[in-house]
């Protein structure tokens, strides 16, 4: 049977709708029973309200920061995917050069942000790069496992009928490493946005272009803490607006022909 039927979908969605009004409903509850103040914790409504009244100020600067988070997420695609393609090519290549990009993993994007800024003179590409740093080891190793991991036999024959290494790559091994690069892209996709929020934290740019991390901290100095809360609340949304986005995509491309993306039957 078709485990992706109506009402399992409907179920998917309903399950955690009715858990994030419960928890909306608590923490109402709680500020108004505890006669909480606004600048310790607003309630939800007022964060609504917040989110209401500032909306032009907030979207815009939501498109700011996800400007710099989906630019970053592109370049990291590209560049992660052409270098585990090299590093497929050649062990010599990845046993060289793989370690540097777990160096780039490992290294706090605070302390490598002040450098880019200052040695990048135009500020948005100084955050793009800072958004990239953070965003491109999970294409780069989830995609070089999945190159990597093809079937012997399959590679054995396209061997037998002496396929050349671009054949191999193209019709083999790049389709096995699709799910892997999918895998990646879902990590990839929020870690852009923090990178990104980090960077403008760092950067600290402010006027008409800046973006919501820039309002949150305008927000904290003020004691604005319904718009710091709004702010928060956006930045998870487009957070879970890209990992959707990521999952669509990866059954857009997989579904057809993949375990992986292929309805569950029982």
């Amino acid at each position: 049977m078709n485990d992706d039927s109506g009402p399992s979908r409907a179920l998917r969605i309903a399950a955690p709708a009715l858990v994030a009004v419960a928890l909306v409903a608590a923490w109402q509850a709680a500020v108004v029973a505890f006669d909480v103040p606004p600048y310790i914790v607003p309630s939800p409504l007022a964060v609504v309200a917040t989110l209401v009244h500032d909306r032009a100020l907030l979207v815009g600067s939501l498109g700011v920061t996800l400007g710099i988070a989906l630019a970053a997420l592109a370049i990291a695609t590209l560049v992660g995917t052409l270098v585990a393609l090299a590093f497929v090519q050649s062990r010599w290549i990845e046993m060289s050069f793989f370690p540097y990009a777990v160096l780039l993993q490992v290294t706090p994007i605070v302390a490598i942000a002040p450098l880019i800024i200052i040695w990048v003179k135009d500020t948005r590409t100084a955050l793009v790069l800072c958004a990239v740093v953070v965003a491109i080891f999970p294409i780069i190793s989830n995609t070089t496992l999945g190159l990597k991991s093809v079937d012997h036999g399959l590679l054995d024959l396209f061997r037998m009928c002496r396929a050349s290494r671009w054949q191999t790559l193209a019709r083999l091994r790049i389709p096995s490493a699709l799910p892997y690069f999918f895998g990646g892209l879902r990590i990839a996709s929020g870690l852009a946005l923090i990178g990104a929020v980090v960077a403008e934290f760092v950067a600290g740019t402010g006027g008409q272009g800046a973006g919501l991390a820039y309002q949150i901290l305008l927000a904290g100095i003020q004691l604005n803490i319904p718009r710091l809360f709004a702010a928060l609340a956006l930045i998870a949304a487009a957070g879970v607006a890209l990992f959707t986005a990521t999952v669509w995509l990866s059954r857009l491309a997989l579904s057809r022909w993949h375990e992986s993306e292929s309805p569950a039957r029982e």
